[in-house]
């Protein structure tokens, strides 16, 4: 089906796991895939592809290698191989989302997939990926085409993909989406791609893409956009499901499960498992807990930025904790820690206490 038509005459469609975008004429491509990769002017289009074979399944690969997997699946598409570039998902292409800005002559329009609660991370966190010639364990996650209506020499295309995934992690940090391989804030996800594409037939000429000039502003505001959109979409990340405890205490490792094991622990005679992760739902999402605990948060990243020392962290971690024992009246006994390990031992003891408060209030 057409998805959407450009301002540069090129056309999006969506069939087969896949969103085409055909060029109506010669374009200047900027393209992060190893298919076809690199800066191309001989493309007559580029796509992104659903790699999954059904919905929760793990993608198949079609070759040994990752470049005869994308040549394979654009002749599968009905694409010439030798004249595309191509991206790999695990998203689901009708979570797709387009976001498009005009100021005067020029038009940027970001069209984005993406989901990274699997495969999120920060850039510098730990990894085992070295042999250069490995097949890719994951598909790209976060995928973007980044469509701008201007002619632009090959560097200043080059700065628009800078000024892209800026933007990309501008969107992934306002929602304090967490790293699944460490305690800070992702940044992205391990196999985004992305592709640029510049209209070398436009009369419009433009040598700037940095956040000083108008278009690095539409860059960053097109896929700031269509990046929450899509992650929206794909896997419900988004602010009014951001606003939970343990969403904000994922990356930190304290959750519902590890509540509930020391829980049993603790108390005599417990509630079923059921009981206990209904009243960890209902107090999740209470104001005057999120609140207090994306402080703690922040606490924890200054911390561990070394923006602040261990005795101030400890000394207004306390402070936050006691304002929550009153407001929830309970009764913590709160000791000097210098780590960030018993930090995050304080901030969990102080949850399970008011769990266990709240459980035997309801018995």
């Amino acid at each position: 089906m057409k998805l959407v038509e450009l301002s540069t005459g090129d056309i999006a469609y969506r069939y087969e796991k896949s969103i085409v975008l055909f060029f109506a004429g010669k374009r200047k491509v900027l393209s992060t895939s190893l298919y076809n990769g690199g800066y191309r002017e001989e493309l007559v289009a580029v796509f992104n592809h659903d790699g999954t074979i059904g919905a929760g399944i793990g993608f198949k690969m079609l070759a040994d290698s990752y470049d005869e997997h994308m040549r394979l699946i654009a002749q599968k598409i009905g694409l010439d191989p030798n004249k595309v570039s191509g991206m790999g998902t695990a998203a689901n292409m009708d979570n797709v989302a387009i976001s498009m800005l005009k100021y005067e002559d020029l038009t940027v329009t970001a069209i984005v997939t993406g989901g990274i609660e699997i495969n999120g991370g920060r850039v510098g966190d730990p990894s085992d990926f070295y042999k250069p010639t490995e097949k890719p364990a994951k598909l790209g996650t976060i995928n973007i085409m980044l469509v701008i209506d201007a002619d632009m020499p090959a560097g200043a295309i080059a700065r628009a993909l800078v000024t892209c995934t800026e933007a990309k992690t501008a969107a992934i940090q306002e929602l304090l989406a967490g790293s699944n391989y460490s305690y800070g804030l992702a940044t992205g996800s391990g196999t985004d791609q992305t592709i640029v594409v510049a209209n070398s037939m436009s009369a419009l000429y433009m040598e700037s893409a940095g956040k000083h000039s108008k278009l690095g502003e539409l860059i960053g505001k097109t896929v700031i956009q269509a990046v929450k959109e899509a992650l929206s979409k794909q896997s419900g990340l988004n602010p009014k499901n951001q606003h939970d405890v343990f969403k904000r205490l994922k990356r930190f490792q304290i959750n519902t499960e590890s509540l509930w094991q020391q829980y049993l622990q603790i108390v005599a005679t417990p509630v079923i498992k059921p009981q206990f992760l209904e009243i960890c739902e209902i107090y999740a999402k209470k104001e005057s807990l999120v609140v207090p605990i994306s402080l703690l948060a922040h606490l924890l990243d200054q911390f561990n930025w070394g923006l602040l020392n261990a005795t101030e962290c400890d000394l207004w971690l306390n402070k936050i904790l006691m304002q929550i024992a009153t407001e929830f009246q309970i009764e913590l006994k709160l000791e000097q820690a210098s780590n960030l390990k018993d930090f995050l031992t304080k901030i969990e003891a102080a949850l399970l206490q008011l769990l266990i408060d709240k459980l035997a209030v309801e018995q």
